[in-house]
Formats: C-alpha cells, structure tokens, sequence
C-alpha cells in the first residue's frame, strides 16, 4: 500500500475534533464561586441593626423580614432586570432589595399602613437614581385577588414570607418586651381578608397553599417560588408549618428543590415554660424553594 493511500485512510478513521462545552448560566448573574457560597443549606440573618436608621421604618411591622436576606434569594434566582413578586410584602423589604439589585419589583398588601410604609421606605432609603431604570411597584389589594390582574408567565420569581396564621395574636413574654412597650403592632390587621385572621389551621395552610398554586400560572416555566416561614405553637399544639405547606405546593404546582434554614441569631431568648415544661425558642425560618413544574 502506497504512503498515499494510508495517509488518506488514516483521514477517514480520525476522529472529529470535539466542540468545547459551554457553561451558560440561565439562572442568575452569579460567578461559579458566589453560586457555590448560595447553595450552602443555612443562611446566618443580616440585619442593619436595631439602632439603624434605615431599619426604622422595617420595625413598624410585627414581623419584620431583613432586605439584606432576601435580595440574597432574589440575586440567585433571577437576572439583572429580571421581574420579582412579592404577594405579602409588609413594608417593601422584598422591593428594597430588588431596587438595590437592579430587578422590577411588585408586592401586594392588604395593609393600607404597611403600603403607605412601603412607598415612604422606598422614597427615604433607596437611592433615587436605582429607580430610574427600574420598576418598583406595590399594590394595595387581597393578594388572592390581586394575582388574576397579571398575565400568564410574568414573573421570574416569587419570593415572601406569608402570614403565619395566628402566632402574631398570641400575648407572651416577647409580644410584651418587644412590641407592647414599644407601642408597635401585635397583629397584622383586624381585616377579615387577613389570612392572619383565619380561625382554623387546616383551612388557613390550605387557603395559602391554594393561592401559591394559583401563582403559577403568573410564573415562567420552571422558575421558582421561595417562600419563608417558620413552624410555631399554638397552645399546646406544635405545628410544622413548613412541612404542611411544602407538602400541598409538592401535591399541587411545584417540585420541591430544597430547603435553607435562616438562622435568626440575634434574637433574644425568653423564659417560655419555665421551670415546668419544654417549650422552645425558635431562632430560625425555613425557606421553602420550590419549581413552577409548569411545562415551557
């Protein structure tokens, strides 16, 4: 066989180059190092701190949810410009974080004192020039109304902490150190529409995991919906609160991906049960990640 020939036969066997992969991120702007640092399974809670005057306006609200927490959700889960729902957005903390991170925010609340607080937080501690390019919005509404107003597939994320039933009602060592002595809110509102204000637990878990499965038909397709909640006693019934709920969302819309906990340790401990039970101080939330299982 001639040199030709096995150069030329040797050119039929070789094997085509192999194209190098590329990594597209399609989540979020982050570096591969930031992602890692994200998934890890426990948020430590940031804060401004309580003599802050920024945190002023987010003390008004009985349960108050730091923006520095969840904007580390919404850097995650979305792209710079990316559009953000917050359905129980208390005093804006969800739109504060997405007008400092450059993402559209809506939040609905029924509260007409929380979304007065809102709009002021917004005019007094965000930077004007971060709301230029930038939507933030909130409406004032029953957010299981309030969802039928916007299209199909409109959000990127949706990102709150809801009402945990009736836990703001009850009248102990905390409520009296922490909220009475200060003249602030010990409940939501007295609005008959307050998912607060609902009487049973079973209808309260299915009437907020009936309203997130709702959602998604306002999110895109295999986006997210974090949701924050912490589990909690009510007399002498513990409730997981978090587990009812994920497991109506799992029965429902969505695939559970994961849960963080946010540990809350600047909380002060209270003397509950002593000295003659176990009761706990609960010092930390849980953030339910969950999937639009909705098909593109």
């Amino acid at each position: 066989m001639s040199e030709k020939l096995v150069k030329k036969d040797k050119a039929k066997t070789a094997e085509p180059p192999k194209k190098k992969r590329v990594m597209v991120n399609n989540l979020n702007d982050l570096q591969a190092a930031d992602w890692i640092k994200e998934t890890i399974s426990v948020y430590v809670q940031k804060g401004l701190g309580a003599g802050h005057e920024d945190a002023r306006i987010e003390r008004e609200h009985p349960a108050p949810f730091s923006f520095q927490d969840v904007g580390r959700l919404v850097s995650f889960f979305t792209k710079s410009g990316g559009v953000v729902l917050d359905p129980f957005s208390g005093v804006g903390s969800t739109l504060k974080a997405c007008a400092i991170l450059g993402r559209n925010g809506y939040g609905i609340e029924l509260s007409k004192r929380y979304y007065d607080l809102t709009k002021k937080r917004l005019k007094e501690e965000v930077d004007s020039d971060l709301l230029r390019n930038i939507d933030q919005k909130v409406i004032r509404g029953d957010a299981l109304k309030a969802i039928d107003k916007f299209e199909d597939d409109f959000f990127d994320l949706i990102v709150t902490s809801p009402p945990y039933w009736n836990i703001l009602h009850k009248q102990d060592h905390k409520v009296r150190q922490e909220r009475q002595a200060k003249k602030l809110d010990t409940k939501y509102s007295e609005d008959t529409k307050d998912l607060g204000n609902i009487k049973s637990y079973d209808e309260f878990v299915s009437t907020l995991s009936g309203f997130f499965n709702n959602c998604s038909r306002v999110l895109k397709p295999k986006k997210y919906l974090c949701v924050i909640v912490s589990d909690f006693r009510d007399k002498s019934k513990f409730h997981m609160f978090h587990s009812d709920l994920a497991m109506k969302l799992e029965a429902g819309n969505y695939a559970l991906k994961g849960i963080t906990i946010l540990y809350q340790r600047h909380k002060k401990v209270f003397p509950y049960g002593y000295p003659y039970s176990y009761v706990p101080n609960i010092h930390h939330q849980y953030i339910l990640i969950l999937q639009n299982a909705k098909e593109e």
